[in-house]
């Protein structure tokens, strides 16, 4: 593990706005400087991507690009974070994706001649990787596609690299369903964080031949997959708690291998990140309900460096196109952030307090982001040995703060999730010392039709 202390040492510098290392885009944009601006994130209306349709889609995000960068002019936004996700067709045929991203740097282009509006484009393809089954991680169609949309993006000018990736997965889903801790950490802290040290080594070579920057990766698939489901009641929310603890050894790899920032805008580990390692986050809370619901509207802002919306639809509302309405609202919640720094940084405190207490108390799942906790469970990761041992360490000091705030309090869990805290610590007082012994205990416990262990390097 290459950070081995903490770059936010005190839970009153975890602030949004504010990063210890920010991240200077071409057009001037000091990501983590000072200022919190709006990423827009957003996608098609339900449409298939095809050769055939591929001029109706080119439109679409055309429309989208000028009508929401027009509205941000509008309201002076003081720059724009633009977020191009690709759907698994664009990635499967790099020039889909390739022509879109085209599209979007020249709207961003034009915008900055006509308005003055300084703006960067965040590309994140999608991983195809686990459409193979079991999934080929290190080669084949899917791993050459991706990086020839890495690559060819980069070069035309977009300079933020990001992606979800899903290295893990395949074995993540069942032990989430099963709510089996050991697997959650075999699953992210060994073939998730081998995965990314294999992945993240490619696009920093990718970065470095283009002179753009390797932003971050996200555990969206794991540690939001698992909120998703608590929201469902399908599992429990302290279960989904303790593993968006652990989601952030898997996802600091990235970190180790090149990025700097902004960290991916669904990550909600990224508050250890930033602690972690100095570097400036996106973050999402209430403005990401069109694609999923979260009991972490408000706290997620506390940390934010760019404020985003998630994936939205291009649909008309009432008051014009979806995208364009999400940007209003993200412009607005970031001038209310910049206002309060503007004020000073009892006035910015306050604003943090506010959005903290509005949501901490009332799930497990806001507990684990409070600064305090932030700050304690990024510490126990970094003087962890390795990465299991980390994702061990991250997941105790997560019960043990649920079940601290519970006691006395402080914190709400629905009764019949207060005895599984008991269980969480004996699921993990049964984990073994050594990585070789805990990867030979789980490898004997995982489903050997679902992945290849090859393919993780064991």
């Amino acid at each position: 593990m290459k950070f081995r202390q903490l770059a936010i040492t005190h839970p009153d510098d975890l602030l949004f706005g504010h990063a210890p290392k920010p991240v200077v885009t071409r057009r001037g944009l000091r990501i983590g400087g000072g200022l919190v601006y709006p990423e827009l994130n957003f996608t098609l209306p339900p449409m298939e991507v095809t050769a055939a349709t591929m001029p109706a889609v080119v439109r679409q995000y055309r429309e989208i690009i000028a009508d929401a960068l027009r509205r941000a002019a509008e309201l002076e936004a003081p720059g724009v974070v633009i977020e191009f996700e690709t759907v698994p067709p664009m990635t499967a045929t790099p020039a889909f994706g390739l022509e879109i991203a085209q599209v979007l740097l020249t709207g961003m282009e034009d915008a900055h001649k006509q308005y003055g509006l300084a703006s960067v484009l965040r590309m994140t393809p999608n991983d195809n990787r686990e459409f193979a089954r079991p999934p080929v991680m290190r080669s084949g169609e899917h791993w050459e596609r991706m990086l020839e949309l890495f690559d060819g993006s980069a070069k035309a000018g977009a300079e933020l690299l990001s992606i979800e990736s899903v290295g893990g997965k395949e074995l993540h889903d069942d032990a989430l369903m099963s709510c089996d801790l050991g697997q959650v950490i075999f699953s992210q802290c060994v073939l998730g964080v081998r995965d990314m040290e294999f992945l993240w080594k490619q696009l920093a070579a990718v970065a470095r031949r283009h002179g753009v920057v390797c932003a971050g990766d996200t555990a969206c698939g794991f540690g939001n997959t698992a909120m998703v489901l608590a929201e469902q009641k399908m599992i429990p929310r302290v279960f989904a708690a303790v593993v968006r603890a652990i989601s952030a050894v898997r996802t600091l790899v990235g970190y180790e291998h090149g990025a700097i920032g902004p960290g991916k805008d669904c990550g909600y580990e990224n508050p250890y990140l930033k602690a972690i390692t100095g570097c400036p986050m996106a973050m999402e809370g209430k403005t990401a309900a069109c694609a999923h619901f979260s009991p972490l509207g408000n706290i997620a802002s506390a940390y934010a460096d760019t404020w985003s919306n998630e994936s939205v639809q291009n649909v008309r509302l009432l008051a014009g196109m979806a995208p364009t309405c999400y940007m209003e609202q993200l412009i607005y919640d970031c001038r209310l952030m910049n206002r309060a720094l503007g004020e000073g940084r009892e006035s910015a405190l306050t604003l943090r307090r506010w959005m903290v207490e509005s949501d901490a108390a009332l799930d497990p799942q806001a507990w684990v982001l409070t600064p305090d906790s932030v700050i304690a469970i990024a510490s126990v990761i970094v003087g962890a040995p390795d990465h299991y041992q980390a994702g061990v360490a991250a997941a105790r000091c997560a019960v043990e703060r649920l079940r601290t705030a519970h006691a006395a309090g402080r914190l709400k869990i629905i009764p019949r999730e207060v005895g599984f805290l008991d269980r969480m610590s004996a699921q993990l007082d049964e984990l073994p010392a050594a990585e070789s012994e805990f990867i030979e205990q789980q490898r004997a416990l995982a489903d050997p039709e679902r992945w290849l262990p090859a393919e993780y390097g064991i």
